[in-house]
């Protein structure tokens, strides 16, 4: 814990096999509540790995979900748990889980509801070696986000995310896509609910085991990108209304 407040991360997992017990052992277990991790019907090992390592939360989708899917099923078991703090960590070790610490503390201060770990930040990116091609869209992509949202940041397609449990509470997450757009429209959800985030300049890794869609699906997430930025300004400005930006408490009222 840190200052009472329950630490726990969560590790969406596709064919992890190979990276789980390396990303695993650099979790700071001394700050760390809770591990879960949320296998999303892998045809490796990594179910099998996860239990060998002794991770008490395990959690295994019969059938694939998609990245989104999986992410929902994780910060639905981390409230269950009671976390405060919510961490969510690849498992394919692209991330370093030591960063874990400044980014919990961040919220546990109150400075904070949400931090997000930056490629962007610092020359990380292309010194982790990420493609050109991946540099250029993201670099793209978040100019137009931050002109449509009104945000200054340098990358909402980072994977290393941490929440305060009150975010987690407020912004209606479940009814977003369970594909990679999830990410985007989480971040969309946050702004639009006047959280205010902060960013942590990450490292990255880019090798063969690590987790990384192709170039066709990162065009079909780059379109969904540019739609939940226009949905957000036609929300902002009232022209329309969309579900995902009613709060949970309110529908939980109703």
């Amino acid at each position: 814990m840190i200052y009472d407040r329950k630490v726990v991360v969560v590790m969406p997992a596709y064919k992890a096999e190979n990276t789980l017990t390396e990303t695993y052992n650099e979790i700071p277990m001394d700050i760390v509540d809770e591990v879960i991790i949320v296998d999303d019907a892998s045809p490796d090992r990594t179910i099998e790995v996860a239990k060998e390592l002794g991770i008490k939360h395990i959690i295994r989708h019969e059938k694939n979900k998609g990245y989104g899917g999986n992410q929902k099923t994780c910060y639905k078991k981390a409230l269950e748990l009671g976390a405060d703090i919510i961490i969510m960590l690849h498992p394919d070790y692209q991330y370093t889980p030591k960063l874990i610490p400044s980014m919990a503390y961040i919220i546990a201060n109150d400075l904070y509801p949400v931090v997000l770990g930056s490629r962007i930040l610092g020359s990380g990116a292309r010194k982790g070696g990420m493609p050109l091609y991946k540099l250029v869209a993201n670099r793209f992509l978040t100019f137009i986000e931050n002109i449509l949202i009104r945000q200054r940041i340098s990358e909402y397609h980072t994977g290393y995310r941490a929440f305060s449990r009150e975010v987690l509470e407020t912004i209606n997450y479940e009814v977003n896509s369970d594909d990679f757009v999830f990410d985007n429209q989480m971040l969309s959800q946050i702004v639009y609910a006047g959280f205010d985030i902060a960013e942590v300049t990450c490292p990255t890794k880019y090798f063969t085991e690590a987790s990384s869609i192709n170039f066709r699906r990162s065009c079909i997430y780059g379109m969904g990108v540019l739609r939940v930025s226009f949905c957000h300004l036609l929300q902002r400005m009232g022209i329309a209304k969309f579900e995902s930006y009613r709060e949970r408490k309110r529908i939980i009222n109703i």
